[in-house]
């Protein structure tokens, strides 16, 4: 008789984004160790999801598929491969992708499963102008600003470079570093409060290490000129930081799609995923986690999972309150760990106007017809509104789109849950939004057809609160050897969607060497060479 075979090793993920469905399929390729999913919502992919509004499709808060990693663009091609043939808008605009589309690729007009090339256009809207975004020097700046207020503001860069604050207290004077005092009050301090909801001088500077690393005055000038003095093909090959990109990868249906289909390989091959499961209580023993308490959300029941790894991208606050056997320190920080919420008005609009500053010459940056701005999305810095940013999903993806001859757009709140525009009525939210649309002069009344509200939870982890303490509480949590925090939320960091993925694949590789140091997990995103806007 042959013996028999050792029994498999199981991991608990805890979450189905970005981070936990990587480490699922990672844990499938690579080793014995059988992944089973926890997912409290009914959803997949996170805030990387895509939400279904009767055939119109939103993404939440727009992920651009692009990254420095060369092994993360792989793989995400390896899942759906990039375009062979013209989308939708690409025949209606007579584009040039002779150097984007791939030999042999699929066509979207045929096929659902690919990846659409995609032309990035974002912008500002400031004083009601339209400005590059990031800023570029150019006429339209000088437009909008006044030669006057350009002196001001390259003096005071001149200040800032000569005599710089010595030691960086708080978010305030890291942009004051890099950009003077007159450029960051201009672009950089009301937008920035707008969507923490707090005074930059009371958000430290680590967020502006983690989120603007690379950015500066001198840097984007030195990429104007370099963009303006070399050929289209050279633009194309150039690497330059992930903000100034100027085009990306996009799953044909949203990024949601993409995770759907990651979902579905994780299953057929033997993992198992799980939604309206909310883990409730972790068990530990010594230095090892044991199992999760879970609460079956359609029934209310709980019961215990036994796992021999277990990989979190929940919330860490919820994570800290859930851990047994937590020192009341921990648990102080754990609780005192602030997000910030987020939600999405969605207009389905007959037409949407702008103004003259808005329209574009260049064949690629055009709208497939005259009834909508040319924008991925555009930063609202204007102090009569509380929306922060618009997104024009007809420009992400034709087929986000039921109607092509709709316009359907994406209103960006940033709010605290609970507070007065979390807790708006669905109706009155929508009424804020068509009003101060309206206000902008993108649309008037008349040409909304229809709406809904998404909130988003916790979708920024914020560097305020307890997170100066954060380390002391990396600290407990890497004792637990198999415990592997990953993505957002599960490490309390500002990551990039391939930040979370490069974190599960470190965190995978560590349970397949039996590795119980987490420093490779933590590095990821610490020092990189770019971080997105």
């Amino acid at each position: 008789m042959s013996a028999p075979s050792p029994p498999k090793r199981r991991a608990i993920i805890i979450g189905a984004g970005p981070a936990g469905l990587t480490a699922a399929l990672e844990l499938l390729r690579q080793t014995d160790i059988t992944p089973l999913i926890l997912e409290a919502s009914p959803h997949i992919g996170g805030i990387s999801r895509t939400e279904n509004y009767r055939g119109n499709r939103i993404d939440i808060g727009g992920h651009r598929f692009f990254s420095r990693s060369q092994k993360i663009m792989e793989w995400w091609q390896e899942i759906m491969p990039p375009q062979g043939a013209p989308a939708r808008d690409d025949r209606a605009l007579g584009r040039d992708l002779a150097d984007l589309l791939t030999a042999g690729g699929p066509d979207p007009e045929q096929t659902d499963l690919v990846m659409l090339q995609r032309f990035r256009l974002s912008r500002i809207l400031h004083r009601r102008r339209f400005l590059d975004y990031p800023l570029a020097v150019g006429l339209p700046l000088v437009r909008a600003l006044g030669v006057g207020r350009l002196l001001l503001i390259l003096l005071s860069y001149l200040r800032a470079h000569l005599f710089p604050i010595r030691e960086e207290q708080n978010l305030e004077d890291f942009f004051i570093n890099r950009f003077g005092y007159r450029l960051y009050a201009t672009f950089f301090k009301d937008y920035t409060e707008k969507v923490w909801g707090r005074p930059c001088r009371e958000i430290p500077a680590e967020w502006g290490a983690q989120r603007v690393k690379g950015l500066s005055v001198a840097g984007a000038v030195k990429h104007a000129l370099r963009f303006l003095l070399t050929s289209p093909r050279v633009r194309h090959r150039q690497k330059v930081e992930t903000s100034l990109i100027h085009h990306f990868l996009y799953p044909k249906l949203g990024p949601g799609q993409l995770w759907e289909e990651v979902a579905k390989r994780v299953t057929e091959q033997g993992g198992e995923l799980l939604t309206g499961r909310q883990v409730v209580g972790i068990s530990t023993s010594g230095k090892r986690v044991t199992g999760v308490r879970v609460r079956n959300l359609a029934d209310g029941t709980e019961y215990t999972e036994e796992a021999e790894f277990c990989f979190s991208t929940m919330p860490v606050r919820d994570l800290i309150a859930a851990l047994d056997q937590t020192p009341p320190k921990i648990r102080e920080l754990g609780r005192g760990l602030v997000y910030r919420d987020f939600l999405t008005i969605g207009l389905l609009l007959s037409r949407m106007s702008g103004t003259p500053a808005g329209k574009q010459n260049s064949q690629n940056h055009r709208a497939a017809t005259d009834k909508l701005l040319p924008d991925n999305w555009i930063y609202i810095q204007e102090h009569d509104v509380r929306l922060g940013r618009l997104q024009i999903f007809n420009n992400w993806s034709p087929y986000l789109v039921h109607d092509s001859n709709t316009v359907w757009v994406g209103l960006e709140y940033f709010c605290n849950e609970g507070d007065d525009l979390w807790s708006m009525a669905d109706r009155q939210l929508q009424q804020l939004g068509v009003e101060e649309m309206s206000r902008l002069g993108f649309i008037t009344p008349a040409d909304v057809l229809d709406g809904v509200v998404i909130r988003q939870p916790k979708a920024y982890p914020a560097y305020f609160g307890t997170y100066h303490q954060f380390h002391e509480i990396r600290d407990f949590t890497d004792r637990l050897e198999n415990l592997f925090l990953i993505g957002r939320n599960g490490m309390h960091r500002y990551n990039n969607m391939d930040h979370s993925m490069l974190a599960a694949m470190a965190a995978v590789t560590a349970a397949k060497n039996g590795d119980t140091d987490k420093q490779a997990i933590w590095e990821v995103n610490s020092e990189e060479e770019y971080h997105e806007q």
